[in-house]
């Protein structure tokens, strides 16, 4: 794959791209936001690394800068806050994953692979999903409700998308890790309940049907209830 890496420490920088050149990958290195920005916008990479603490645009902004372009290439961002809140920051921003620093190799190596595998989208999945009156255009990547349009972020967007291909079925909290996230958390992280709080509160709250379930012990579901 060719890869781009944005990441201001020598040493760090050094790692990965030998790591990654050992495995085969064409890598480029970038130490300041400008010069990524200007690399992640004016040439194609199969997968974006990036350190949030770079020089003139961090990488929370140079995410959001990146996806403002309407650059799709998967982001993952690397850091030394691990909270759930900076987790869900940067995942916010724009980013696909985020891998807390100090990390094994290995592990990044992983979090390439399943990047990889998400961002091969075949045609045939560009299509409509709906459920009741809510309705995803995957084409325009828009979601309505009731003809009312709502706003979501990236990653509630895959979310939401994952509940909408599995309606009716019971998803467990590590299902949806594994699928949306990749192998992006821990066990034991609440970064699901997080998500899935802020979708509910957006597609659910103002309206008399629910949509999204919790079935104590076992997940989450997309349905609507018969009564």
């Amino acid at each position: 794959m060719n890869i781009l890496v944005i990441e201001d420490e020598p040493k760090v920088a050094a790692f990965i791209q030998e790591g990654l050149e050992e495995e085969q990958h064409q890598t480029t290195v970038v130490y300041d936001g400008h010069f990524g920005l200007k690399m992640a916008t004016e040439k194609s990479y199969d997968i974006i690394i990036m350190d949030i603490l770079i020089p003139y645009i961090n990488g929370l902004d140079l995410c959001s800068q990146i996806r403002e372009k309407g650059v799709t290439t998967p982001i993952l961002m690397l850091s030394a806050l691990g909270s759930t809140d900076d987790k869900v920051v940067g995942l916010d921003a724009g980013a696909d994953d985020y891998l807390v620093k100090p990390f094994e190799f290995k592990e990044l190596l992983a979090r390439i692979r399943a990047l990889s595998k998400r961002s091969v989208k075949s045609e045939v999945d560009m299509h409509l999903l709906t459920i009741a009156d809510l309705s995803m255009d995957l084409d325009k990547r828009t979601v309505t409700r009731a003809d009312k349009h709502i706003d979501l972020t990236a990653k509630e967007f895959l979310l939401l998308e994952y509940f909408l291909r599995n309606k009716g079925r019971v998803i467990s909290r590590t299902e949806i890790a594994q699928k949306v996230w990749g192998i992006s958390f821990d066990t034991g992280t609440n970064v699901i309940d997080v998500y899935v709080n802020f979708l509910r509160k957006k597609i659910d709250k103002d309206f008399d049907i629910k949509l999204i379930h919790t079935i104590i012990g076992m997940g989450y579901t997309l349905r609507v209830e018969q009564h």
